[in-house]
């Protein structure tokens, strides 16, 4: 496999991972725009459609188009599409984020779910919003290399909820249905996942990019001695 193909593995594997909960969100607009039949599953999004709507837009942009910021090519020039993309996705999470949290607050909670899935949503859609507004902090300050990492970090907690679906089948398989107090768990356990995979990416990208300075760096000392010779 070339290297060219060899870095289309992630945003590709990134887009796979997000298709579930998109074609879930286009369900539920079409059912919103369509007017199909109320149910208790659906009532609360016809109730107050705005906030469903902004998350699954939102979701969708930050999840969708944000995977191909993984690409080292797209980063490249001050004019790069992972620049012009970006001021479009980081307000995209941010109303993900803030959407998910006004809908965990303020959404009468179905009967099928407890109260520890909502306590999680809280937890980590607040730091979903965190995290974003310290990469907006980051690339005010000019530190690219943090900005990378918040970014990261948030794009984890924006896409966990294909993980989710990988997480709930892997319960099912092996435990049994989820009920009322078991869902928090494998729904939680999925955010930890990303969250790990994240700081493994950040560690990496930090170990790549000390390895490149210590080569120029070596390089620099190599012609100075070469000149001084």
């Amino acid at each position: 496999m070339t290297r060219s193909r060899t870095r289309w593995l992630i945003p590709t594997g990134l887009i796979i991972l997000s298709l579930v909960p998109v074609i879930a969100g286009a369900l539920r607009i079409t059912e919103l725009v369509t007017g199909a039949e109320i149910t208790p599953d659906n009532a609360r999004a016809f109730a107050m459609p705005v906030p469903v709507l902004a998350h699954i837009i939102g979701a969708t942009l930050f999840c969708v188009a944000g995977a191909f910021q993984f690409l080292p090519g797209l980063r490249r020039g001050p004019r790069s599409w992972h620049r012009r993309a970006g001021y479009v996705l980081l307000p995209a999470g941010f109303v993900a984020a803030l959407s998910g949290l006004w809908m965990t607050l303020f959404y009468v909670t179905p009967s099928a779910e407890g109260p520890g899935l909502g306590v999680f949503r809280l937890v980590f859609g607040s730091a979903m919003v965190l995290f974003l507004v310290l990469s907006v902090r980051s690339i005010v300050r000019r530190d690219f290399v943090a900005h990378g990492a918040w970014v990261t970090r948030a794009y984890a907690i924006g896409i966990a909820a294909g993980t989710q679906v990988l997480t709930a089948l892997i319960w099912t398989f092996t435990i049994g249905p989820m009920e009322q107090t078991s869902e928090a768990l494998p729904m939680g356990a999925a955010w930890v996942i990303n969250l790990a995979v994240a700081e493994l990416v950040i560690w990496r990208r930090r170990r790549v990019a000390r390895a490149a300075r210590e080569a120029r760096l070596d390089r620099t000392r190599a012609r100075a001695a070469a000149r001084l010779s």
